[in-house]
């Protein structure tokens, strides 16, 4: 079995939504309890991290500079270097109990971000998407804990999986629709432990998705079979993205979100960012064109 190994020994406490900018040929990705925002630069092996004034829950380079940010309770837009932010939309006001979570961009710019409930863990929160229009359509409802949006090469298919039912569902996708229908399985978990979480997509079809709870990630061939796992010598992977100058390094964030003092001393590097080189090559994300 293959097997990731530590990148940068962050300590995150719970690190998630990472992605690479081409732009700036960095990774980027969010520690969400820890209330900061990190990078990496793997050319030079330099590491930086902001402080953010509430939890990011995932974000993205802006094409006009600067980011679009899925805080807990808000999506703005937001200056990492002077705090200045502009709130653009209130995500689900009227319940306490639901926050933003995972999210990726569309092929087209737009931004797709999903919610969910952690108190109760009721299926009451929802997906939606804010075009570069600044317009948010809710596109998929009564979700308990959004995870692995990622889209295909062409972007007319988004894959999304609802966590705990344990299944990864492809969505045929255009910008235009404003709710999404009829979605079919693609990727079945419930023989393996943990939870489908966060994905991101390679330029063969396939979906690699990171294990929470799992030590692993797998991926889900173009067929909805998975065909490889590869190890992660922590329990918490949340989320993985491929980066490096030629896209050939699978980069997973993890966490030790409510794991105990004896198991973290178990796995050295839990929170860290870690990585393999798959043998895939991986597709360069759009920034948010608005």
């Amino acid at each position: 079995m293959q097997k990731a190994h530590i990148v940068l020994d962050c300590q995150n406490h719970h690190g998630e939504g990472v992605f690479w900018n081409s732009t700036d040929q960095r990774v980027w990705w969010t520690d969400i309890m820890g209330q900061k925002i990190w990078s990496f630069d793997p050319v030079t092996n330099v590491s930086q991290s902001f402080n953010v004034p509430s939890p990011v829950c995932c974000f993205a380079p802006r094409r006009q500079g600067g980011l679009i940010v899925a805080f807990a309770d808000r999506i703005s837009f937001y200056d990492l270097n002077s705090g200045q932010e502009e709130v653009i939309y209130e995500f689900e006001p009227d319940n306490s109990e639901t926050r933003l979570n995972d999210g990726r961009i569309d092929r087209q710019g737009n931004l797709v971000v999903g919610g969910m409930n952690e108190v109760s863990g009721e299926a009451n929160s929802s997906v939606i998407r804010v075009g570069q229009d600044g317009k948010v359509s809710t596109l998929i409802e009564g979700v308990a804990c959004a995870n692995s949006i990622c889209f295909s090469a062409d972007g007319k298919q988004m894959f999304f999986t609802d966590s705990p039912e344990k299944q990864i569902r492809v969505y045929d996708y255009e910008p235009t629709l404003t709710m999404l229908s009829k979605s079919r399985l693609h990727g079945d978990f419930t023989q393996l432990t943990g939870l489908p979480d966060g994905s991101c997509i390679d330029s063969d079809g396939g979906v690699w998705n990171a294990v929470w709870e799992g030590n692993c990630v797998v991926r889900v061939g173009p067929y909805g079979t998975i065909d490889q796992i590869v190890d992660v010598p922590v329990w918490k992977p949340t989320c993985c993205a491929f980066g490096g100058p030629d896209l050939d390094t699978l980069y997973i964030t993890t966490s030790c979100l409510m794991s105990s003092e004896e198991r973290i001393s178990r796995e050295p590097g839990s929170g860290g960012l870690f990585g393999f080189k798959p043998g895939s090559r991986g597709i360069t994300d759009q920034p948010f064109a608005g």
